[in-house]
């Protein structure tokens, strides 16, 4: 069971008509970057609840949750329709391993997302030590629709902070996009039209790699990465590729 206290929304910031981020103020424990929280709300005499990643980093006084509406779900719509000042429940204590203490270090880091496990992403790349350890840091960001490259600001920002190091090249698969790839992850590892057209090889040797999103996703381009010689990194026997299924 969730260690559940209440959290008061902040703002509901809506990027699209499914696409939404709360902020939200509690008082939780320590986590580190990558990790995920739960959020619920009582409805008919049961707690209904879902995992979400923080977006923020952990320095910051609020917490954010970035998430997509599903028509016919439970609680997601019911976020979706919160506003300032409501109340959401939220556990008290992080969980997951999906964080950059987890990941030997490397020449270069590649973090690939689909859809909202991009939040993750986000909250490491705003924390200091994926800067020191790392001499480029590649953000990949597969969509389906221009309209679903949230965050463009802070991305933005990031780069104008660390443009020496951080490279972002999103993927919008159904329509065309201004600096956007068309087609797939995985497809783009397997041709090596992704490495050519950012300009860094995938190696064994120099690149650490984090996979978070779409399971079909995460399995695909595992898979790719394998028949390249990379391995799946375990505390056990240390490897190159880190993965997290968004659901």
């Amino acid at each position: 069971m969730a260690d559940w206290i209440p959290a008061k929304v902040i703002t509901n910031r809506h990027w699209n008509c499914d696409l939404f981020s709360l902020v939200l103020h509690a008082n939780i424990e320590p986590f580190k970057a990558g990790q995920f929280t739960k959020l619920g709300l009582e409805i008919d005499g049961k707690m209904v609840q879902r995992a979400y990643s923080f977006v923020n980093p952990p320095s910051d006084n609020n917490i954010e949750i970035y998430a997509t509406r599903v028509a016919d779900g439970l609680l997601s719509p019911r976020l979706h329709a919160l506003d300032s000042g409501d109340t959401v429940f939220i556990s008290a204590r992080a969980n997951g391993y999906f964080t950059l203490n987890e990941v030997p270090d490397s020449e270069h880091l590649w973090l690939l997302a689909t859809g909202t496990a991009i939040g993750p992403y986000l909250s490491i790349l705003r924390e200091a030590d994926v800067w020191r350890r790392f001499r480029k840091v590649v953000l990949i960001h597969a969509v389906r629709y221009a309209a679903d490259l949230s965050y463009q600001a802070e991305i933005n920002e990031l780069k104008a902070r660390y443009p020496e190091q951080l490279i972002v090249q999103p993927f919008v698969s159904r329509e065309p996009a201004p600096l956007s790839l068309p087609g797939r992850i995985p497809l783009a590892i397997a041709d090596g039209m992704l490495e050519r057209h950012i300009g860094l090889p995938l190696s064994p040797e120099k690149s650490q790699i984090m996979l978070c999103g779409n399971p079909e996703m995460v399995r695909e381009t595992k898979a790719v990465l394998e028949s390249m010689g990379f391995t799946k990194n375990l505390r056990r026997k240390p490897g190159q590729i880190t993965m997290e299924h968004y659901w």
